[in-house]
């Protein structure tokens, strides 16, 4: 499925950090995959590229209590190594001066994203993991009066089958999101998708 990407939209990469690799028990199976579909895509999106992390909450409060107690190795202050962006997503951040949007919460959708994207942007989302963050964040943002199109290569889940369902949740939020399965589906707004006056 191919869907118009405008020369205006918003790259948002979620959650591209150490705690989602490598050996961590959060790690996506498919970190490098979602790494590589993201490459294809910073280019486009230069000067309007906004990477996001989550971070432990100082104190959780409410049902975040019993979630930490399940995950105590996640129970750090926000400096710590294991919420830093991966590489190239670093680099790209600071030499670009890309934004950089930190959230205790899964969904990344909220006051910091909306400052720098405005209240109603075209976003194009991609990140870890699809079945958590980017579907929180999809979700949020479509009911908010975004539009939202979720590049599906550029996304890793916590495996196969939980980024296939998430996906599939997704698209019955159509048209308010669009999944589309590769970079090279952001197609450009042709003239055929021009109403004629």
């Amino acid at each position: 499925m191919t869907g118009a990407a405008p020369d205006d939209a918003w790259l948002v990469v979620i959650d591209m950090q150490q705690v989602f690799t490598g050996d961590s028990p959060w790690a996506a199976p498919r970190y490098d995959h979602a790494t590589a579909g993201i490459e294809r895509l910073l280019p486009r999106f230069t000067g309007r590229t906004v990477f996001t992390r989550f971070v432990a909450p100082e104190r959780p409060q409410g049902a975040w209590v019993p979630y930490y107690r399940d995950w105590p190795f996640a129970l750090r202050p926000e400096g710590d190594p294991l919420w830093d962006l991966t590489e190239p997503f670093a680099s790209a951040a600071a030499d670009r001066r890309d934004p950089v949007v930190t959230e205790a919460t899964f969904g990344k959708w909220g006051t910091g994203l909306q400052a720098v994207v405005g209240d109603h942007p075209h976003l194009v989302l991609t990140g870890v993991s699809t079945d958590c963050c980017v579907l929180s964040t999809a979700l949020a943002a479509a009911d908010a009066g975004a539009t939202v199109t979720v590049v599906a290569e550029a996304c890793a889940g916590a495996s196969d089958d939980d980024h296939e369902r998430a996906l599939a949740a997704m698209r019955l939020y159509a048209p308010l999101i669009t999944v589309v399965d590769t970079a090279a589906d952001l197609s450009a707004r042709t003239e055929t998708d021009i109403p004629s006056a």
